[in-house]
């Protein structure tokens, strides 16, 4: 795993960390190579049953290292010369890039963002990836890409589209204007508000990994699904995911253990 990303595994909780904080965990070759390599890890390791992304340092993610722009104005960075990361998708249709941000969304384990600082373009766009967005009042985001004659590219289109107004999603992304945590949850972006996101992430996580992890996953699956099926289906999909659920050794588990007034011994998924 290289040493641009952090990852440690406690008690079903996996945290995933960017650690270029000089750079201000800016998305570098190795940063894209570490996290892709992390989200393989995660989808292998049964164990796991929420992630926690975050940054170390004084932000989140500042977004594509300058270099690659400086690639960009030189030349030396165009479509064809990037093909390779254009061309190479995984089963959802997105690119090495995309799946910075929309990987976290076809894991089958919920995935919750913390972010503090900056979370500027592609860090914004991986944050948006995320399940669940706990973000500091005073970080400051922006889909910046348009002034560098860009648009959002790595998954955000997507991402945005469940979850902010479309006025508002085009507002932000036509203009690039950079805005706060406070205003992103005025907005949608943020799912709640925390001075301590980290600290508040891992505890929410630690919630969620005491949780039954097949109806967890299930729950994200079935969300997921819904946003794309009609009401008829979305209706059949949920009696079918209660019923599979029904009966099984986990589910009675959980029913158990609030009985008995001890914690949970789930199974983990084979």
């Amino acid at each position: 795993m290289s040493d641009a990303v952090i990852i440690e595994i406690n008690g079903g909780v996996c945290e995933v960390r960017l650690n270029r904080p000089d750079k201000r965990n800016a998305v570098d070759t190795e940063i894209m190579d570490g996290l892709l390599a992390a989200v393989e890890q995660i989808r292998a390791d049964k164990s796991i049953r929420v992630v926690v992304l975050s940054g170390e340092g004084k932000g989140f993610c500042a977004g594509l290292d300058m270099a690659s722009f400086g690639d960009m104005a030189s030349g030396d960075l165009t479509a064809d010369s990037a093909a390779s990361a254009y061309d190479d998708t995984n089963a959802s249709g997105a690119n090495r890039v995309q799946q910075l941000g929309w990987a976290w969304q076809d894991l089958a384990v919920p995935v919750i963002a913390a972010v503090h600082g900056g979370a500027m373009g592609g860090g914004l766009n991986m944050a948006l990836g995320a399940d669940i967005r706990i973000v500091a009042p005073d970080a400051r985001l922006g889909f910046v890409e348009i002034t560098f004659g860009l648009l959002p590219d790595m998954s955000a289109t997507q991402s945005l589209r469940h979850i902010v107004r479309l006025d508002r999603i085009k507002e932000l992304i036509f203009t690039g204007r950079k805005f706060t945590g406070s205003e992103a949850y005025e907005y949608g972006l943020a799912t709640m508000l925390s001075d301590t996101p980290r600290e508040d992430a891992l505890a929410m996580a630690k919630t969620i990994a005491g949780r039954n992890p097949d109806a967890v996953r299930a729950a994200k699956q079935l969300l997921n699904d819904s946003m794309f099926s009609s009401t008829h289906d979305g209706l059949v999909a949920e009696s079918n995911c209660s019923r599979q659920l029904m009966g099984t050794p986990n589910q009675i588990e959980a029913i158990m253990c609030g009985f008995e007034s001890r914690d949970p011994s789930f199974t983990d998924p084979e």
